[in-house]
């Protein structure tokens, strides 16, 4: 009898990547997606270990499995990436019912150890310091038929006093640019459309090889990929990033309007703490050069609230910019100690309640100023990709749900016969600080709608509580 699997997922979008690395080894090794509704009999954490409540989740979740394995001990549980990489000595303590425990650097390993695992009826652990395989050249199930990510480095140089992802997943490692473009027109032949470029440090690549325009050049030689209708990266570097990636992206028409550019902080006494080697001059100079560049571009951000020593005026610093710099959006957070960093060990945190107040504020500021920036869409019209996720109101609604080519959430009438994957021309009517509303003008079916339809295969990587049944 076939044995099933689920992927439960948490952290950044190069988690999702090697998630779906792992469903596509399990694959391979003859296992099926869990249909579903129905309990699964692997299931593997892929873990993120950037801030404390990834471990409040895994820890939550691990005993929230506890009594489902006590009632069927053939069921296995796997933990692997950041977190385990992290607490590999400290897992199996906590729950000594996990099977497998594997690293960042070991994905490849997985169906081995689990087969070890249950032939030996004891829990495997296997962590090592080099990387393995490179996350893109294993077999993938992917979670999308028509958009996807490839990963164009892996660890990363940099020596951020709040991060412990160089720690974990090591120094960069950069692929060969024709490794990535082979990549990037296989999975246009499959039907994808869209195309996010991945790295910790995305536009530091290059490093590894000594060229320090690679970055652009990759970017460029995507733009010429017949059939690839959209590019996207995550994310840059304030310190590494070049004017040539701004000219290839204002003059290459599939690579999309929008910017993440990771601020964290607007004070400079904090930046340098933070060992973020740019000051908010250049920051901003950046933005500007972007935007004199590509007037349409849309620009979103990380801020971190709370950092140790952090001051009401090095605060009001970060809100300053904010006003200044206008963003889409900000991804903001709170901080945490994470144990093995530099500034866990700083003997100046900021008390929770200031940094919960701090936080409070920064949102509340934010919301303005993205409610400002959509309310300057209404009126025109956006070129959206229909999602396959839907919103939480969309059926209640009649709507559908995609993203603009600056990256803005867009609502509209399902009231079309468009698919996901396809393009819709939509009308903007309404605003909010979160979304755009608006009325399809036109739809444009595509080949990524075509693929989304031809696929009949479930998803095997999910996002939050295991999907499973006692």
């Amino acid at each position: 009898m076939t044995r099933t699997y689920l992927v439960e997922t948490y952290g950044c979008q190069m988690n999702v990547h090697d998630s779906e690395r792992i469903a596509g080894l399990l694959d391979e090794a003859g296992y099926l997606p869990v249909p579903e509704g129905q309990q699964a009999d692997i299931v593997v954490f892929n873990t993120c270990a950037v801030r404390e409540n990834a471990d409040n989740k895994l820890y939550g979740n691990l005993s929230f499995l506890a009594p489902i394995k006590k009632k069927n001990p053939s069921m296995q549980i796997a933990v692997g990436g950041c977190l385990a990489q992290k607490d590999q000595s400290i897992i199996l303590k906590k729950a000594p019912y996990v099977d497998v425990v594997f690293g960042t650097h070991n994905v490849g390993s997985l169906p081995v150890l689990l087969e070890r695992a249950r032939i030996e009826e004891e829990s495997q652990i296997e962590i090592l310091e080099a990387l393995e395989h490179f996350p893109s050249t294993l077999p993938a199930r992917r979670f999308s038929a028509f958009t996807s990510w490839v990963s164009v480095s892996v660890g990363c140089n940099n020596t951020c006093t709040f991060c412990i992802v160089p720690t974990l997943r090591g120094v960069e490692k950069d692929r060969p640019a024709v490794d990535v473009l082979t990549e990037m027109r296989a999975l246009v032949d499959q039907g994808v459309i869209e195309i996010t470029l991945l790295g910790q440090n995305v536009n530091a690549y290059g490093v590894e090889f000594g060229d320090r325009g690679a970055f652009a050049k990759l970017l460029r030689e995507a733009g010429k990929i017949e059939g690839l209708e959209r590019v996207r990266f995550m994310s840059p570097h304030p310190r590494d990033f070049t004017d040539d990636v701004i000219e290839v992206m204002a003059h290459t028409p599939n690579v999309m309007p929008h910017l993440h550019m990771p601020l964290q902080s607007g004070s400079d006494a904090i930046l340098q703490t933070m060992r973020r080697s740019y000051r908010t001059d250049k920051y901003l100079g950046i933005l500007e050069r972007v935007r004199t560049a590509m007037p349409q571009a849309m620009i979103t951000t990380d801020i971190i609230v709370g950092f140790p020593g952090e001051t009401e005026e090095d605060f009001q610093g970060t809100l300053d910019i904010a006003t200044q710099a206008r963003f889409a959006a900000a991804y903001t957070y709170k901080y945490s100690i994470r144990p093995g960093t530099p500034a866990g060990a700083m003997e100046n945190q900021v008390p929770e309640d200031v940094v919960g107040e701090r936080y409070t504020r920064l949102h509340e500021h934010q919301q303005k100023i993205s409610q400002s920036v959509n309310e300057k869409a209404i009126g025109t019209t956006h070129r959206v990709m229909v999602s396959e996720i839907e919103g939480r109101r969309d059926e209640a609604q009649s709507r559908m749900t995609g993203r603009s080519e600056d990256f803005r959430l867009v609502h509209f009438s399902s009231d079309t016969d468009a698919r996901p994957g396809d393009f819709v021309d939509v009308k903007i009517s309404q605003s909010s600080a979160h979304y755009l509303i608006g009325d399809s003008v036109a739809v444009h079916r595509t080949r990524g709608g075509d693929a989304h339809a031809a696929r009949t295969a479930p998803a095997s990587t999910t996002l939050g509580m295991p999907k499973v049944r006692a």
